[in-house]
């Protein structure tokens, strides 16, 4: 009998694991490798095994029955995809995908070529799920709540360009606690209330937050509310102070048991026994000799992308000053969540969500929609009022997404960074000692310091009429207290080369005495006098940044100019923002290779004084096309 030939996608860092499987497998006399395909290795054999560029090449050396993905989730897709259609079956690594839309293509794929997909989850190959299921250990499953506490540090958040992200190149990766390092403690605790394809699944909410500087969130709750009335939930955090082994806590009709999913170990009422774990790709491998069920078909990971859904459509809120506190250095360097593994147990115990347990981080508000901006019946910009942002960005209303006429998005907000950067807007960093800025403040001498200075903004009075809006602002302290007031005018029109956005700020001193705007830079940080309108760009490739003058960041920046102008290629192709100074003479502040954002920085290296009686006004036109750089 011929064995069947496996072809081994991904052959670096989990893939290890899967290659080991796979010898053990290949000594047992289960099946053979074929070949491995890794575009990481530069050699033509991998510790024996031949390597190929990709899976119809391993054909020329041998069968191709069962394909292995171990590749970053990006490409999952189009990798099982290409094993499907090359008639092989195949193990795919969790998550399978992270759309709905995408297991629907994967769902069809298997249909139509007559292969399977099976789902590298391992912890559902455990013979506690059919003991639990059964009904012998805590009657009737009722409840299963997930306990994740570990730790994480940078060197993890920067072991591949993937980490951490929400996106990378259009494809959404969504790489965080909930779906990826504990994401089998989401699976197991699904599979444990028979939540397993998505027409199970009623409702999901979830919590995220994220203390590291990433896309992604690391400190999450999950709850899920079954067809049938049950709820599967999961606390977990990657930013506890020490890692304990995650568990699932079960409750039934007859008792409580707590199973810890990685060892396979089942504790009730302090006895605890040892169930056995079938592996995956031998199941796979039986699956087609003779029939038996697999135990983490495609369809049966529905319930778990529809948790991705929700995590896709929720943005992590950043967790700051005063509840993290970082430990280690350098590349060991990682954050700590204060009394998070409390919070975690608390929320397991009442299957809640972190807010509902009074953790004192949780921000639940989510940002309104003050207008939204359309030029020819096409949208370009919605204008929001900031409830989403944490006190210590210091909330305030602004522009995202910004859009080209063409669609591609110009604007970014609450990046891991700088999470109070806000998509394009005013902001300034001292307001007669308010932060207006968000995040340390300034303090020459000592550099910068968390503070608690910070103010927010607010619309107090807002019209629309046609393509254009005039809004009154008040600029308040921590303490409420109005520091600043504010007249904005916006307006917005098609122009030859793109759009047109024009924005003027007429800034009021709200009492007897004059108000004194400032930043680093006239706080004694040469060179860092950001602070006044400013525009955070996402990430894009190729940036030319110039004005009529000069060109490249260290040459425009602080430099004086009636324009300065910013070409990139965006996810969504090149495009071009071009901010003109309308009756003023303030210094452009200018990032690209730190951080991509410009700026007008209206205290460079001396305060902007607000008289009383006497407005300071700031007026800017922007232009936004599609395409590379402007004609000067």
């Amino acid at each position: 009998m011929t064995l069947p030939g496996v072809v081994l996608v991904g052959a670096r860092g989990y893939g290890l694991h899967h290659r080991a499987n796979i010898d053990r497998l290949v000594t047992a006399g289960v099946c053979t490798l074929t070949a491995v395909v890794d575009p990481t290795l530069d050699t033509a054999v991998d510790d024996g095994a031949p390597v190929v560029s990709d899976v119809r090449s391993a054909r020329q050396l041998g069968p191709v029955d069962v394909v292995v993905v171990a590749a970053p989730i990006a490409a999952h897709l189009p990798l099982a995809l290409d094993a499907l259609d090359a008639g092989a079956d195949v193990l795919l690594e969790k998550p399978p995908v992270t759309t709905r839309d995408a297991l629907a293509a994967l769902l069809d794929a298997e249909r139509r070529t007559g292969r399977v997909v099976q789902v590298g989850f391992q912890s559902l190959g455990s013979a506690a799920l059919p003991t639990f299921r059964g009904g012998s250990l805590v009657g009737t499953v009722r409840s299963a709540a997930a306990v994740g506490t570990w730790t994480r540090d940078q060197a993890y958040w920067g072991r591949s360009p993937w980490a951490g992200r929400r996106r990378v190149g259009g494809v959404d990766v969504l790489d965080g606690v909930v779906t990826n390092p504990l994401a089998h403690a989401v699976a197991t605790a699904l599979a444990l209330v028979g939540c397993r394809r998505a027409d199970d699944v009623a409702r999901v909410e979830v919590e995220l937050y994220r203390a590291n500087p990433i896309e992604g969130d690391d400190t999450s709750a999950v709850r899920v509310t079954t067809t049938s009335g049950l709820e599967a939930t999961a606390a977990l955090t990657l930013c506890a102070p020490t890692e304990v082994l995650p568990t699932v806590r079960v409750h039934g009709t007859t008792g409580d048991a707590v199973l810890r999913y990685t060892t396979d170990e089942v504790t009730i009422d302090g006895t605890t026994r040892h169930l056995e774990r079938t592996d995956l790709l031998e199941n796979l491998l039986a699956h087609r000799s003779r029939g038996d069920e697999l135990l983490v078909p495609l369809v049966s990971t529905g319930a778990f992308v529809e948790v991705l859904e929700a995590v896709r459509a929720t943005e992590p809120v950043q967790l700051d000053h005063p509840w993290v506190t970082w430990t280690g250095e350098g590349a060991a360097r990682r954050p700590v969540v204060t009394d998070v593994e409390t919070i975690v147990d608390r929320a397991a115990d009442e299957r809640a969500l972190f807010s509902e347990v009074g953790a004192p981080w949780a921000h639940t508000a989510r940002d309104e929609v003050l207008q939204v901006l359309r030029v020819s019946g096409t949208e370009v910009a919605v204008e929001r009022d900031g409830a989403g942002t944490i006190a210590t960005s210091s909330p305030r209303p602004y522009l995202h997404p910004v859009r080209t006429l063409g669609g591609t998005v110009v604007s970014a907000h609450h990046p891991g960074d700088h999470d109070w950067h806000c998509g394009v807007g005013l902001a300034i960093p001292d307001v007669d000692g308010v932060n207006c800025w968000g995040g340390r403040t300034y303090v020459h001498g000592a550099g910068y310091v968390w503070r608690d200075d910070h103010g927010a903004v607010e619309v107090v009075r807002a019209e629309q009429h046609g393509p254009t809006s005039t809004q009154e602002l008040v600029w308040r302290g921590p303490d409420r207290a109005v520091v600043l007031r504010e007249d904005r005018v916006l307006r917005w029109r098609a122009v030859d080369a793109g759009w047109e956005l024009s924005w003027s700020s007429s800034f009021r001193a709200p009492g007897d005495t004059a108000v004194h705007l400032g930043g680093p830079g006239s706080n004694g940080r040469v060179g860092a006098g950001y602070g006044g309108f400013f525009w955070r760009v996402p990430d894009c490739t190729g940036i030319v940044v110039r004005t009529a003058d000069t060109e490249g960041e260290a040459a425009v920046h602080g430099s004086i100019a009636p324009w300065i102008e910013w070409a990139a290629t965006f996810e969504g192709g090149p495009a071009t923002i071009r901010l003109e100074a309308v009756d003023h003479r303030d210094p452009w502040f200018v990032r690209a290779d730190e951080y991509p954002a410009i700026g007008s920085a209206l205290a460079w290296s001396t305060p902007a004084v607000v008289h009383p009686g006497t407005p300071l006004v700031r007026s800017f036109r922007a232009t936004i096309t599609d395409g590379d750089t402007l004609a000067g």
